[in-house]
């Protein structure tokens, strides 16, 4: 049984709001927008016009965290859950320091866990790439200069940045065979949920450890943001691109990047194409990215996430595109 959730209300945001924009503006509209799964967005319309995004990482806000799909907060596991104040400003922080874009933070509130940054008006690059693809091109150049630069910062250890800031790394010495552990742990999840991956389970184990054993530990890796599909890609007033859902940012192989940035963008990838990058990487990192995207969704519809059928379509279009990696 789900619990119904209350968004927040202008009483509730307007502390907030006035430590951010100033006290003699005043909040006059609260609209929670759509998908933040892991924290609360909420738009704030103010009395003169102006407006800004609340980002807000409280329980109540975590669908994750609610129904226990949520990865254990390791810092030092680079897929634990990629939720919270502090991880946002060091990623914030870092993009920063990279020259890429970003929304411009605005405020900071460490005891309600909440931040408050600039409100991009331009949409997103998926909607742009949707409406009119040619006109949407310039804004995918610049994406793929800031993936240019994001593959130019680069750093022995592996891991979020938090950790990697702090001199620290993430557990164990291969990207590779952390991604290899989470799809076979993801494989055996999914399993007892459904019958099409209990058949085939043997067969997708061996391809997740045949692909694991042709990758080799790195010494060095680069930065990347992890979910970088065109909905956390938005347009500022004069279409440039800035990311955003940026709290898994970490340093890691670029084919984990190049991987999702395949995936999710489709005959649009050729424009974020990289070379030189590692044929055997990006097919392990493709199966891998599948089975999460079947065992993370299924797991979300245990708790009371509002956009379950979305959740349903994400985790069978992704159950039958694994199957159709590894089929005889």
């Amino acid at each position: 049984m789900t619990e119904t959730r209350q968004p927040r209300t202008v009483a509730d945001l307007t502390p907030l709001a006035r430590a951010a924009l100033g006290r003699h503006r005043t909040l006059s509209a609260v609209t929670r927008l759509r998908g933040g799964s892991k924290k609360g967005v909420y738009r704030l319309r103010l009395d003169d016009g102006g407006s800004a995004i609340a980002y807000l990482w409280t329980p109540d806000e975590d669908y994750w965290s609610h129904s226990g799909a949520a990865p254990a907060a390791d810092p030092r596991d680079p897929f634990s859950h990629a939720s919270g104040l502090g991880l946002f400003t060091a990623a914030h922080d870092r993009l920063a320091a990279a020259g890429v874009r970003t929304p411009r933070l605005l405020h900071v509130d460490p005891e309600a866990r909440a931040a408050v940054v600039e409100d991009l008006t331009g949409g997103s690059l998926e909607e742009a790439l949707r409406r009119d693809p040619d006109a949407a091109a310039p804004a995918l150049d610049a994406l793929a200069e800031s993936l240019r630069a994001l593959r130019g910062c680069r750093s022995a250890a592996h891991g979020k940045v938090a950790v990697t800031a702090a001199g620290g790394s993430a557990y164990g010495d291969s990207c590779a065979r952390l991604v290899a552990d989470r799809a076979l742990s993801d494989i055996a999840e999914t399993a007892v949920r459904d019958p099409r991956v209990a058949a085939a389970q043997e067969r997708l184990e061996d391809a997740v450890r045949s692909l694991a054993a042709e990758a080799r530990p790195r010494a060095e890796h680069v930065l990347v943001h992890g979910e970088l599909g065109p909905d956390h890609v938005l347009l500022d007033a004069d279409g440039r691109p800035a990311l955003i859902d940026i709290e898994g940012l970490m340093y890691f192989d670029a084919e984990w990047e190049h991987a999702f940035l395949r995936m999710r963008f489709g005959p649009h990838y050729a424009a974020l194409r990289a070379d030189g990058l590692d044929e055997d990487r990006l097919r392990l990192y493709r199966l891998a990215l599948h089975l999460n995207l079947v065992a993370g969704p299924l797991r979300l519809l245990q708790g009371d996430f509002p956009f379950a059928e979305s959740m349903r379509e994400i985790a069978e279009h992704n159950l039958a595109q694994a199957l159709d990696l590894v089929k005889l």
